[in-house]
């Protein structure tokens, strides 16, 4: 019986692909196989020995102590893509509130219009359309940073609307460059981009290469006027370069879903409360993506969407399996494959990949591993974490 242990609220529908027969699931359990949750601070302490696997119910894992947990060989998986469409959908109407002072206009009538009567509020709306007028998306141009699942999504909603888009992304992948439009236009740097935009919507994780991307230096490559739509993390924008943007008016707005005390009252900042990912269908998308993959490791040993391991799966053929992980230094399957042949113990089927300082392997073998067989495979010198399934 695998345990689970839960923290945040998480969707019904992912829980549900836990078999009652194979799991226990409670948000206070002892001994975990694995965890899984949304945006809760999770500390290397707070993981128990028994833990294999982490879930992370989104995309990004910054509330994950990511390396405590590859030294450990515990595989962390998120679901990227999951909620794409939310954000793309955030985006579209964080587009929206750049052109259209939506937000200004309502407020107007909801202050100014209580107590009058028909003629009066009909004149008072009148007169508020000259004051909160603003132009259309179609025919603006649209910089997209990051082309991933939100971005590319982004992008093509943007050709739909008639925009010009502009892409950047110096690590786009294959799957991702055929996912998008060719009517994208790729940039070779920021600079370019930002000079060209109306809009600049920014999708990245937060890696060292993408901490405070948006600096002082690269504020003052804007076209003079343009909005920054903010909606993947807080991290990727210096906040004091963009409020000097806005003071100078290189940065017309800020459309940010990570508020931060600096931005507060600024008139030129639309803080939203981290709204990104908050529909019903992503919650349920991305716990159903993750409760999937944690199945499949804890049950198959097979790893899918891992940020810290490589990606890898092994059909089942017949005989007992084995997974372990492993530092990536050389030598080191020959070592196990020798733990075997000297118990002739015969291998079905195998499968070994690399990823950064770490390794991942499954070995399917004729005959059932014994105490003894995984004793000797731990005490190799470079194995991290040995798992018969």
């Amino acid at each position: 019986m695998n345990k689970i242990r839960t923290y945040n609220k998480i969707s019904v529908r992912g829980l549900a692909k836990f078999s009652l027969d194979k799991y226990e699931i409670a948000s206070e359990i002892g001994n975990p196989d694995a965890i899984m949750l949304r945006s809760h601070v999770l500390q290397p302490e707070d993981i128990d020995p028994s833990v294999k696997a982490v879930g992370r119910a989104g995309a990004g894992v910054n509330n994950i102590p990511v390396e405590a947990c590859t030294e450990r060989g515990i595989v962390v998986f998120n679901a990227p893509g999951a909620n794409a469409n939310a954000v793309k959908e955030l985006a579209v109407a964080a587009m929206l509130l750049s052109t259209r002072d939506i937000i200004g206009a309502i407020d107007f009538v909801r202050r100014e219009g209580p107590g009058k009567d028909t003629e009066e509020l009909h004149k008072l709306v009148e007169g508020g359309k000259k004051t909160y007028g603003g132009t259309e998306l179609k025919g603006k141009t649209l910089g997209v940073v990051g082309l991933g699942a939100i971005g590319s999504l982004v992008a093509e909603t943007g050709l739909m609307l008639g925009m010009k888009v502009l892409g950047y992304d110096p690590a786009l992948s294959v799957e991702a460059a055929w996912r998008l439009s060719r009517d994208v236009e790729r940039m070779e740097n920021m600079q370019s981009l930002l000079s060209k935009s109306d809009i600049v919507t920014l999708h990245l994780p937060v890696l060292e290469a993408t901490r405070n991307l948006i600096n002082k230096e690269l504020v003052e490559s804007f076209k003079k006027g343009a909005t920054l739509i903010n909606l993947s993390r807080e991290k990727v924008v210096d906040t004091a370069a963009v409020l000097l943007g806005l003071e100078n008016g290189r940065i017309g707005r800020y459309i940010t879903d990570f508020p931060v005390p600096e931005l507060m009252g600024h008139d030129k900042v639309v803080p939203i409360p981290h709204l990104g990912a908050s529909t019903e269908e992503a919650e349920e998308n991305c716990a159903i993506m993750v409760a999937d993959q944690l199945v499949d490791f804890l049950e198959n040993g097979n790893i899918r969407n891992a940020v810290n391991f490589p990606n890898l799966s092994l059909d089942r053929n017949g005989g007992y399996r084995i997974a372990f992980s492993n530092r990536n230094v050389p030598k080191m399957l020959n070592q196990v494959l020798s733990v075997l042949a000297e118990r002739e113990i015969n291998v079905i089927d195998m499968i070994n990949k690399s990823r950064d300082n770490v390794a991942y392997n499954i070995i399917d073998i004729e005959s059932e591993p014994t105490a003894d067989l995984i004793q000797a495979l731990e005490d190799i010198d470079g194995v991290i974490k040995v798992r018969t399934l």
